[in-house]
């Protein structure tokens, strides 16, 4: 009986040390392309926080602590990663072109959260679209979607 509960205990602490999503999970390099664009400006509004939270819970139907945990795990990849391209490699081999293309109009609703778009901001947008083999006119197409809906 004591080796049961033992072992119950054990298989508790390995599973809380398991991550919820996995290193090449698609949902994780999202958040953290979000993540980055959210901070890009040095200031992080508070439309910004409820924006990511919504688009990553609305996106990928994930409850509201679901939501927060992915978003943790985005901030963390982002602060880890040296470059862009590592998210868009595992995006481009995870999506097919039409959820590419959401996942560029969820950027363009994180830039226009606070109502305002900075050029960094947009360059950003710019540089994940050629990395997902977006065109331009489709990028501009999304940009000028989401701030009509704005």
């Amino acid at each position: 009986m004591l080796d049961r509960i033992r072992q119950f205990v054990a298989d508790l602490a390995v599973a809380d040390e398991r991550p919820a999503f996995a290193e090449d999970d698609h949902r994780v390099a999202a958040a953290a392309l979000l993540v980055h664009l959210m901070e890009a400006d040095g200031v992080v509004a508070p439309e910004e926080k409820i924006a990511l939270h919504r688009l990553l819970r609305e996106r990928f139907g994930l409850s509201d602590a679901d939501a927060d945990e992915l978003a943790a795990e985005g901030r963390e990849r982002d602060e880890e990663a040296i470059d862009l391209y590592g998210f868009t490699s595992i995006l481009k081999d995870h999506l097919d072109r039409t959820e590419r293309l959401r996942l560029i109009e969820m950027m363009w609703k994180m830039v226009f959260a606070d109502g305002r778009v900075t050029e960094l901001e947009d360059n950003i947008v710019w540089r994940v679209s050629e990395l997902l083999g977006i065109s331009t006119t489709d990028r501009i197409a999304l940009k000028q979607r989401v701030a009509a809906q704005g």
